[in-house]
């Protein structure tokens, strides 16, 4: 009985750290282009200029799916979200991509939910998208 207690009791515990915090109400595409980032202490944007956005979102979906702790929320019309969650405290980022022909880039959003500073990880996630682009 003590060991079944012990492991319902770590389960609580790594439960209660696991913050999700809201999900911001500025994701999405808006007036053709993904919201600025209101703190670049936990945000990231950058645009990439490509050949052909569409493609490069396509090639980018697989990377973004097989990236531990991500989830695709939403893909369609040139768009992508997902959730990227941190190994120890669960913090929660959302992750947008946004196809944009018209200029021919692909817009890419990094932003954390919560806290004042995410410690470089947005830009992080984003560099190594941009590495994959140039693979």
């Amino acid at each position: 009985m003590t060991a079944l207690f012990s492991q319902v009791l770590l389960v609580l515990t790594l439960g209660l750290f696991h913050v999700v915090g809201p999900v911001p109400a500025d994701l999405g595409v808006q007036n053709g282009s993904l919201s600025p980032c209101a703190s670049p202490a936990h945000c990231a944007r950058v645009d990439w200029t490509v050949a052909d956005p569409q493609a490069a979102l396509k090639s980018l979906v697989p990377v973004v799916a097989a990236t531990p702790r991500t989830e695709i929320v939403e893909q369609g019309n040139g768009y992508l979200h997902a959730t990227a969650s941190s190994a120890l405290f669960g913090f929660v980022d959302d992750l947008e991509l946004y196809a944009d022909s018209s200029r021919g880039v692909l817009q890419a959003r990094s932003v954390s939910r919560l806290g004042d500073s995410d410690l470089g990880v947005n830009a992080g996630r984003l560099k190594a998208l941009a590495d994959q682009l140039r693979d």
